[in-house]
């Protein structure tokens, strides 16, 4: 008797680990995406159906939000770890439990929140309707705000699991990829309150027709619809070719001066396998950092060597380099074109945190001191938008580096400033050969989905490849056995839009994630104003 009373006491907790274990194998290296539609029903039970004479109930449904939490992102994230390996450093193999401290309040708000939500009637679909709504909104506020507060880290929100499922993804061409996440969410509330209804409605002998399934049902559908025909449409394309240089340097020797003679070789290598193909390319690409020193500091080997390469080849090079400019240091693309227009420089907009750049590092020295050991300077932050100009006069191009390609917001920037081709050079061999490349690209492909345009990808090591304007991988650098971490050099065609015509969500940006913001706060002065006014009365 004592072992199942405990075990009654234990159950919610167990669900709440299950959550964050199923959302975690939503995403690679497990994707299995299917999961997602089904992974907050263990969290949403122990709310609603544990804990009733729990004196702070609140205070309850927020620590299992929290649990939930914690595991999902020390899952997700784990690939953080390697970066202990890459220092050989116990302590960093836990970079992935520090982060979850922080980012688990997000479900642990989204918990709390539910638990005002818990329904005394589930026989009732315009209600069941209703909560699957406000659930809905409040997962996507939370998504959004995770997004851009103290810099944001919104990789791997619900909606991102279903990357693969080109026809479902459509939608994020008007809502962003939070629309996926509100469905996923709102189907989970309902794939509660169906089964619940079903066994109430068997008691008592009445059933009723369950509109809310069905039109949960519908809308899924609909989303599949709907995305079968927007693959459909005719537009005008400018075929581009285009080589992405992939060199496979290891971290360690990327930014050693003694290992500048054999990077160089190598990118000559690769570069020409590709500039000997028929046709040639029209734009070349190197990844981030691509040379151990700055490319514009004349008094440097990359300097003599990038600059010696793009006066010998007729082609335009995009590469991703440090660059000093008024004593301030950027992490920078360039564009050598022979267009006349010189070299064409973007400065990194959005920094990573403990990566470019310590966070606070004047306020807390003892802080900037122990952190500095891999972090031995900040990077400055860029202030334009700058897209890049190709020979080609009908191109031109949004150069996003490392993380930038995971941004929205951001993404759509370039492109209202004209962009109609998105590159992303990226270094993601900090993260050796764990699943930050494969999560890196998932978050990545919704930006060609939300603007319509195509993305050629350049990473050191990773996921090079091209993805067209649905989201889809048209191509990918793997070797023979399919693995992606390996040196080549990916070549073909890319169709660039020749209207610059602009999507919902390129002109209006993260609108929807706001309205559902708005829809949440709202709801919660509301509970906690009706909460108040019984209070009183009693």
């Amino acid at each position: 008797m004592n072992w199942w009373r405990n075990a009654g006491q234990f159950w919610p907790w167990l669900a709440a680990a299950c959550s964050g274990l199923l959302g975690a194998a939503s995403f690679a290296p497990f994707n299995q995406a299917w999961l997602c539609w089904i992974a907050l029903t263990p969290l949403i039970v122990a709310i609603w159906f544990s804990g009733k004479n729990s004196r702070r109930s609140w205070l309850r449904n927020l620590l299992l939000g929290y649990v939930a939490g914690v595991i999902f992102f020390t899952a997700a994230f784990s690939w953080l770890g390697s970066l202990g390996t890459l220092f050989a450093n116990f302590w960093l193999h836990g970079l992935s439990l520090l982060l979850s401290i922080y980012l688990g309040l997000n479900f642990a708000f989204w918990a709390w929140f539910i638990g005002l939500l818990a329904p005394k009637n589930f026989v009732s679909s315009w209600r069941n309707l209703l909560t699957a709504f406000l659930a809905a909104s409040a997962w996507v506020a939370h998504e959004w705000i995770r997004g851009w507060l103290f810099t944001g880290f919104g990789w791997n929100g619900l909606g991102v699991a279903l990357h693969a499922q080109w026809p479902l993804i459509q939608i994020a061409e008007f809502t962003g990829v939070t629309g996926l996440s509100f469905i996923i969410a709102f189907a989970n509330i309902i794939a509660v309150t169906t089964p619940i209804r079903l066994f109430v409605e068997a008691r008592t002998h009445r059933m009723q027709p369950h509109w809310d399934l069905n039109l949960t049902v519908l809308a899924v559908i609909g989303l599949f619809v709907f995305g079968w025909r927007s693959t459909e449409r005719s537009s005008s394309y400018q075929s581009l070719h285009v080589a992405a240089v992939q060199a496979n340097v290891r971290q360690q020797e990327k930014f050693d001066p003694q290992f500048a003679a054999d990077i160089f070789d190598k990118f000559t290598r690769l570069s020409e396998l590709a500039l000997h193909a028929n046709p040639p390319p029209d734009l070349l690409i190197w990844p981030e950092s691509a040379t151990p020193g700055p490319v514009r500091d004349e008094s440097t080997p990359s300097f003599r060597f990038v600059k010696g390469f793009a006066a010998a080849n007729k082609v335009d090079l995009l590469l991703g380099s440090i660059d000093v400019e008024d004593q301030q240091v950027y992490n920078a693309a360039l564009l050598f074109s022979d267009s006349g227009r010189g070299v064409q420089v973007y400065h990194k907009l959005h920094l990573v945190p403990f990566g470019e750049y310590i966070p606070l590092r004047q306020a807390f020295p003892l802080f900037a001191v122990v952190a500095g050991h891999w972090v031995s300077g900040d990077f400055d932050t860029g202030q334009d938008y700058t897209v890049f100009r190709l020979t080609n006069g009908n191109v031109q191009v949004a150069p996003l580096i490392c993380f930038e390609d995971t941004i929205g917001d951001l993404t759509r920037q370039f492109v209202r400033n004209g962009a109609n081709l998105l590159v992303n050079i990226t270094n993601d061999g900090w993260f050796l050969r764990s699943a930050a490349s494969q999560q890196h690209l998932a978050n990545a492909v919704f930006r060609c989905v939300e603007t319509r345009r195509p993305m050629v990808r350049a990473a050191n090591t990773g996921v090079t490849c091209f993805v067209n304007e649905f989201g889809r991988v048209r191509q990918r650098l793997q070797d023979e056995t399919g693995n992606t971490f390996t040196e080549g050099v990916l070549t073909g065609e890319v169709n660039v839009p020749i209207e610059r015509e602009l999507t919902f969500y390129a002109r209006h940006g993260e609108l929807f994630a706001r309205l559902c913001a708005g829809v949440t706060l709202f709801t919660v002065c509301m509970m906690i104003g009706r909460g108040a006014w019984r209070r009183k009365l009693q």
